[in-house]
């Protein structure tokens, strides 16, 4: 099994989890995040005051899936998340050892 970890911009997520359901993805956990990248950020002008926003808000989208079905997953968070402008995000993937299902104990597959 793998944890697939997508950052991806705020305004992108719905794109992003119609193209997850759409490939047969049942669960996923979205947090808000805030970092930065090449960019270092952007400036921008409030009230006539220009001012430097270090952190850029952005949306982390965490799935664990078969190992089968990591590179399509990756593929479709991707093209969903992708407009290609800087700070689009990043996409990476790690090996999980164990999943249990809290309410019913399976592991493994039967807990995804």
């Amino acid at each position: 099994m793998k944890l697939i970890t997508a950052i991806v911009k705020p305004y992108r997520l719905d794109t992003v989890k119609t193209a997850l359901q759409e490939l047969g993805v049942h669960g996923l956990t979205v947090t808000e995040a805030s970092g930065y990248g090449r960019q270092r950020g952007h400036t921008e002008v409030y009230r006539g005051a220009e001012y430097q926003v270090d952190l850029v808000p952005k949306i982390r989208v965490e799935i664990v899936v078969e190992d089968a079905d990591s590179e399509a997953v990756i593929e479709t968070i991707v093209k969903a998340a992708r407009t290609g402008k800087i700070g689009d995000g990043k996409v990476w993937a790690l090996p999980v050892e164990t999943v249990v299902r809290v309410r019913t104990g399976e592991r493994g597959p039967d807990a995804l």
